[in-house]
Parts: structure tokens; C-alpha cells; sequence
């Protein structure tokens, strides 16, 4: 199910999104998607990273120790 949402961009932005999707030959919309999509899954990502430096319990190994662990 897809959902209508309106936003304003700069031109700027506007103008290099047409660009791509006229030079790919892909839609304006699927860039977006896209671009939100990785920008939502690094931003959870980051806030699961700092939920775990944060958390006392959590157990904190040196680079050297895991290259060791990985056989490297």
C-alpha cells in the first residue's frame, strides 16, 4: 500500500533529482524511496550502535583481539 506525501526541496535538490532519473531513465519517486530507505536503515542502525555503547553490560574487545577471533 503506498501512501501521498508532499514535501518541499530545495531547487537544488530538485534539479539533481531530475537529473539522475532522466539520465537512468528511472523514476524522480524511486530515487526517493530509495535514498529515504538507506538513509532510515543507517539512522537505526546508528541509534541500535549507541543503545549498546551506552549499556553498561556491554563488553567491549580490542581490534586486536577480534582479528584474533577471526583468525586474521
Amino acid at each position: 500500500m503506498t501512501v501521498l506525501k508532499a514535501f518541499r526541496l530545495e531547487k537544488t535538490l530538485v534539479n539533481r533529482l531530475s537529473k539522475i532519473a532522466k539520465e537512468s531513465h528511472r523514476s524522480e519517486k524511486y530515487y526517493v524511496q530509495e535514498a529515504l530507505a538507506q538513509y532510515l536503515q543507517e539512522h537505526e542502525d546508528a541509534c541500535i550502535a549507541k543503545e549498546r555503547f551506552d549499556d553498561p553490560k556491554t563488553k567491549f574487545i580490542s581490534s586486536k583481539e577480534m582479528r584474533r577471533r577471526l583468525g586474521l
